[in-house]
């Protein structure tokens, strides 16, 4: 059972759902929104600066924890790629009736192409489900972090976080 992040290195539900980056559950039902799973406190702001919207904001002290304002996201992502902590997703559980998408930061080669089929995991690293890479942006922008997005089953939105980098044969 998690612990949370001190213990374990990744932050539970419940610590993720008491930040300020994470978005109501209201909100989720309108479409993609960023998610900000920053729960510590330390000097870093490239999300406010990235964001077109002012939708994250820091503000003073640089050590604030990201602010979302769920109003002024529109789930663009611009963000997820400038986090250094690689902490951000865009979440779409709106994307079809049985399906939710996923965005998040990779930064590993080779990229998957759209289309493959990958094994999708959570916070942790753990296999959790399949998913279908949707796509892939990469531009010069975002300084070699590509963002993936891949469709998982609705259900699984809150926990994919990531893929595997395991090519060939499932495992586990």
């Amino acid at each position: 059972m998690p612990r949370g992040l001190t213990v374990d290195g990744f932050p539970t539900e419940e610590e993720l759902k008491k930040s300020p980056g994470y978005p109501s559950e209201e909100r989720f039902k309108r479409g993609p929104v960023a998610v900000v799973e920053c729960v510590q406190e330390i000097p870093c702001n490239p999300c406010e600066l990235a964001c077109p919207r002012k939708a994250i904001q820091v503000g003073v002290p640089i050590t604030n924890l990201p602010r979302l304002d769920e109003e002024k996201c529109t789930g663009c992502g611009i963000c997820v790629a400038r986090c250094p902590g690689l902490a951000i997703f865009v979440v779409d559980k709106t994307y079809s009736d049985k399906e939710a998408s996923v965005s998040f930061p990779y930064e590993y080669v080779p990229l998957p192409r759209e289309g493959d089929v990958v094994l999708a995991v959570d916070r942790a690293g753990s296999v959790v489900c399949d998913g279908t890479v949707l796509r892939i942006s990469n531009p010069k922008r975002n300084d070699r972090t590509a963002v993936v997005t891949i469709a998982v089953p609705k259900g699984m939105a809150d926990e994919v976080r990531g893929i595997a980098r395991i090519r060939g044969e499932r495992i586990g």
